[in-house]
C-alpha cells in the first residue's frame, strides 16, 4: 500500500518576531493570518521551549507557518548554500499581477529583482523581514512546454547524476529573452 499525498499541510520556518513577520505578510503579500498557537513546551518532544507558531494563507488552501522561538539561539541560515537557493515561491494570476507586486514590494522600501525570465514563468524576487527570499512567479507556459520538460527530465536527471553537468535538454528556458 502507498501513501496517498492529499496536499502540502503546511511549510514552517522560523521567524524573528511574529508580530512583525504577520504585519509583512498581511501587508505585503495581502495574506490572511489564519491562526496561532504558543506552548511552553513542545507537544511532540515535551522539552520546555515556549514558542508562538503562525499560520498564515496562502491562497488555496496553502498555508505558510513561522515559529518565533525567544529562546533559542539568533537566527542564522545555512552559510554553505548560496542565499538564492532557499526561497518560498508563490503563484500570481498574471504578469500585471507581478508587475503590481514588484511595484508594492519598492513602495515597502525593498530591494527587488527581476522580473527574470525562466521561460516557463517569470518572477520577481525580494526578502522578508527574517532574512527569507521570497519569489513571486507569473506563469507563462504552454502546455507544450510542460510536456516536453515533464518528458527530458528522466534523461536530465540521469544525466546531471552521472556527470553534475547541467545537460541541455531544456537549455531553451533560459535562451528565451
Amino acid at each position: 500500500m502507498a501513501v496517498e499525498l492529499q496536499r502540502i499541510h503546511h511549510v514552517a520556518y522560523r521567524c524573528r518576531d511574529a508580530k512583525e513577520t504577520v504585519e509583512f505578510y498581511q501587508r505585503v503579500l495581502n495574506m490572511d493570518f489564519v491562526l496561532a498557537i504558543a506552548e511552553d513546551k513542545v507537544p511532540s518532544t515535551k522539552e520546555p521551549d515556549p514558542y508562538m507558531h503562525l499560520f498564515m494563507d496562502a491562497g488555496n488552501g496553502s498555508i505558510l507557518a513561522f515559529f518565533e522561538l525567544p529562546n533559542s539561539p539568533e537566527m542564522g541560515r545555512d552559510q554553505n548554500t548560496p542565499e538564492w537557493v532557499q526561497h518560498i515561491a508563490f503563484e500570481v494570476k498574471d504578469m500585471a499581477a507581478l508587475l503590481e507586486a514588484k511595484e508594492l514590494a519598492e513602495a515597502e522600501g525593498l530591494d527587488v529583482l527581476g522580473p527574470t525570465n525562466h521561460g516557463i514563468f517569470k518572477s520577481i524576487y525580494f526578502f522578508d523581514p527574517n532574512g527569507h527570499r521570497l519569489e513571486l512567479v507569473a506563469n507563462t507556459r504552454t502546455p507544450e512546454q510542460m510536456k516536453e520538460l515533464h518528458d527530458v527530465a528522466p534523461a536530465m536527471l540521469e544525466e546531471w547524476s552521472r556527470t553534475k553537468k547541467a545537460p541541455r535538454h531544456a537549455a531553451w528556458l533560459h535562451e528565451l529573452d
